[in-house]
């Protein structure tokens, strides 16, 4: 996991105490908001784990896609490509004018 670590963990904030004063917060609704952080971190803490497995089996296929991919062959260097030549030309031609290819 990650070097910056939650602090809490779902238990601590289920067993959280708070002191209770005379003009204080309402005790109850207090817990009902705990509970519901208890539970919302909790669907973190398991998306988490779920992402974290998600990157080591990518992880894993990616080394084996690298063990599996052979290395590109080169093209044969007398082997000419008038299509290409052909497309130039018409660019040329285009850009620069009729008077420029019949040079």
């Amino acid at each position: 996991m990650n070097a910056k670590k939650a602090r809490l963990t779902s238990k601590d904030i289920l067993e959280k105490d708070f002191k209770t004063a005379m003009r204080g917060y309402n005790q109850d609704e207090v817990d009902e908001f705990l509970d519901i952080i208890i539970q919302d971190y909790e669907i973190f803490q398991q998306e988490i784990a779920r992402l974290e497995q998600e990157i080591e089996r990518l992880k894993r296929n990616s080394a084996e896609q690298k063990t599996r991919v052979r290395p590109p062959q080169q093209p044969q260097p007398t082997q000419v490509n008038y299509d290409v030549l052909k497309r130039l030309s018409n660019l040329e031609k285009a850009v620069f004018g009729k008077k420029f290819a019949d040079e």
